[in-house]
């Protein structure tokens, strides 16, 4: 059983974007002096790889993951790794305490407290929360997301036309068509007078025939 493509579509588009924007900005930002540590671009080092390139790696698997899910599991599991790396993103900078001392493995943000707080938000906690809630929000639709077969639908043949009512019944001796059948008991019904005129007729009739008769 297959489910639309278009559950996780948006959701996988911009966690993608998210992924490569945690991915790069470290490497990018100091162009516009977003930067930590050193204002130095395209800087690397081992702990920006496994605090910032590794974790969008994995938001961008995980967003392509949703763009092309068309199955329920596959499309759950892109979910989920969007929330791991977004919990990377969010508690990685406290992690990497445990192997480095002083401010942290990729220095301190740099220049005034504004921007320094921009850069820990876009860098890492800010990021990390909004990937972490688009990949909640994509497994969560496909989850409760409807299934849809894989083979076409069967066309249902047409039924056959039921047999009219109305219609006569088959010749035979001593056999009254249906039809006259139904026109005597749609007949309506005489009152009053003309009901005592009809009696009347009926009696006089048979007083007729048992004159015959004798």
């Amino acid at each position: 059983m297959r489910i639309a493509r278009s559950t996780g579509a948006v959701s996988g588009l911009l966690i993608a974007l998210l992924g490569i924007w945690g991915a790069l900005i470290p490497f990018v930002g100091p162009y516009f002096d977003y930067s930590f540590g050193t204002n130095s671009t395209w800087h690397y080092t081992a702990d920006r790889l496994w605090l910032d390139i590794l974790p969008g790696a994995l938001a961008l698997l995980a967003g392509l993951l949703l763009l092309t899910a068309s199955r329920r599991p596959s499309g759950t599991f892109g979910g989920w790794l969007a929330v791991i790396a977004g919990t990377w993103f969010v508690i990685g900078p406290s992690v990497s305490l445990t192997w480095e001392s002083g401010v942290g493995p990729i220095g301190r943000p740099l220049f005034g407290s504004t921007r320094q707080m921009l850069e820990l938000v876009g860098y890492f906690y800010g990021l990390g929360a909004l990937i972490i809630a688009l990949g909640a929000f994509a497994a969560g639709r496909f989850v409760s997301r409807p299934l849809l077969r894989d083979e076409p639908a069967m066309v249902a043949a047409p039924a056959r036309p039921a047999v009219a009512r109305s219609q006569p019944a088959a010749a035979g001796p001593g056999r009254t068509p249906a039809r006259a059948h139904e026109a005597e008991r749609t007949r309506p019904r005489r009152f009053g007078l003309g009901r005592l005129r009809g009696s009347r007729r009926q009696r006089a009739g048979r007083s007729v025939e048992s004159g015959r008769e004798r």
